[in-house]
């Protein structure tokens, strides 16, 4: 099956788009981020770039006070949270954008937190630290979550999945030599624990491979995509020993 087919690209975005989040995370983990972010302003401007449909975004608008601009590429991912941020009376706290992380449109120094989970791999860490930097006033932080190696010789299989979308995937120590090469002092990080990758992830992302198998019963090529699609969640019962998804803070140096 290519990955690359229309009609994978569709089932990809017929599943992930139905998830209330788009990645490993949770609140606690935002809180323990956000934690490590001393003396952020009482109502900081915050950039949450690659939102997606913004499950961690309404996680950052419960935890602060702040001015929330979410960024994603997506456009129907934005659409869905803009009728979300109606739905919770927040449209004065929460800005959905459509556009390009690396060329989104907004002022230079002029956010006090750049937030983003799971999503600055899809530019490279060094591109889009330096666009973090650019974005952000001296003293502020950027706080993101990546994947990373936990073993030196992951199984085959394993890391055939992880290098097909991140080739440059790295271990925590390579992550922290690019934080320092990139203008920022590292203020701490932490793994996420396992069930951030299940209760608002990997489980109802299973629930949904079910609601699609029924859905497209007796259709043999959308049958197939979607056992490559349940493969995922399967591989990490198997071997999350191998990887982790960690969560970084750091301040942007003057």
């Amino acid at each position: 099956m290519n990955e690359s087919s229309p009609l994978f690209r569709k089932l990809f975005l017929e599943l992930f788009e139905s998830l209330p989040r788009q990645g490993p995370g949770s609140r606690d983990c935002a809180a323990r981020a956000l934690s490590l972010c001393s003396g952020l302003p009482h109502e900081p401007k915050i950039l949450d770039l690659g939102c997606g449909v913004g499950g961690q975004t309404l996680h950052l608008a419960g935890l602060t006070s702040g001015i929330i601009t979410a960024v994603d590429i997506h456009a129907p991912s934005i659409e869905r949270l803009e009728s979300r941020v109606a739905e919770l009376g927040l449209s004065k706290r929460i800005i959905p954008v459509a556009a390009d992380m690396t060329d989104t449109g907004l002022p230079p120094e002029s956010f006090d937190l750049v937030w983003s989970e799971g999503a600055l791999y899809s530019i490279g860490i060094r591109k889009a630290l330096s666009v973090c930097r650019q974005l952000l006033r001296p003293g502020g932080y950027v706080a993101f979550t990546d994947a990373v190696w936990t073993v030196e010789d992951p199984p085959p299989e394993v890391r055939k999945l992880f290098e097909s979308e991140y080739p440059g995937m790295g271990r925590v120590e390579d992550l922290l030599e690019i934080i320092a090469a990139s203008g920022f002092a590292a203020v701490g990080h932490f793994t996420l624990p396992d069930e951030a990758w299940w209760t608002d992830f990997y489980s109802p992302m299973e629930k949904r491979i079910d609601e699609m198998r029924q859905l497209y019963q007796g259709n043999g090529e959308a049958l197939a995509v979607i056992d490559i699609l349940a493969s995922e969640p399967e591989m990490h019962r198997e071997s999350s020993k191998c990887y982790a998804y960690e969560f970084f803070v750091a301040q942007r140096k003057a």
